[in-house]
């Protein structure tokens, strides 16, 4: 079974956040999340208090497969100003573990120098903020290990797209079809 690690840090976007743990739990994947504080309740950035399952003081890259960065703001520059978070982010990044961020939160992969010629995508606005990838208006996009996406109304395809990198396409088309994805997207389509 795979296991990854969603960080949360005052001001996170509840749902980038929370969308993720739901999808990939939902197929099995462990999803700890993980306060970068001392305390375990975190809140969002609508105000949303969440008990986190660990705190940051008592992870270790070698018991995860992967992390994940939920954007929000202050969430984001919380975590990309934390040197424990960018420590962890290069540990992941040496092993080739899946890193993904999705909004502001590739600005922490940008200060722990792991996204160089890489193509990524973020919230637009911060795609300035970048200056080592190739920038790409994707809604998601996949460069190796590395999983970027623009902002809180992608966050079920980034979580798709984590599902898929562990478990492969037709899993994540059957989590679609679970979601019903399918059906919205036909309906936009009209």
């Amino acid at each position: 079974m795979k296991k990854v690690l969603l960080m949360l840090a005052e001001g996170f976007e509840e749902v980038e956040a929370l969308t993720v743990v739901d999808y990939l739990r939902r197929k099995d994947i462990e999803c700890d999340t993980c306060s970068i504080t001392e305390e375990k309740k975190v809140e969002g950035a609508h105000r949303i208090v969440v008990e986190a399952d660990k705190c940051l003081k008592d992870i270790s890259d070698k018991d995860y497969d992967g992390i994940i960065l939920p954007g929000g703001l202050p969430g984001a520059t919380n975590l990309r100003d934390d040197d424990r978070v960018i420590e962890l982010i290069k540990e992941f990044n040496k092993s080739k573990k899946l890193i993904a961020a999705i909004c502001a939160a590739p600005i922490v992969l940008e200060r722990a120098k792991v996204i160089g010629g890489k193509d990524v995508t973020s919230y637009p606005g911060t795609e300035n903020e970048l200056t080592s990838g190739n920038y790409k208006e994707d809604l998601v996009v996949r460069d190796g290990h590395i999983i970027t996406a623009r902002g809180p109304a992608v966050a079920v395809y980034f979580a798709l797209e984590i599902v898929s990198y562990f478990l492969g396409e037709d899993i994540k088309e059957d989590l679609g079809k679970e979601i019903l994805l399918d059906m919205v997207e036909n309906k936009v389509k009209k």
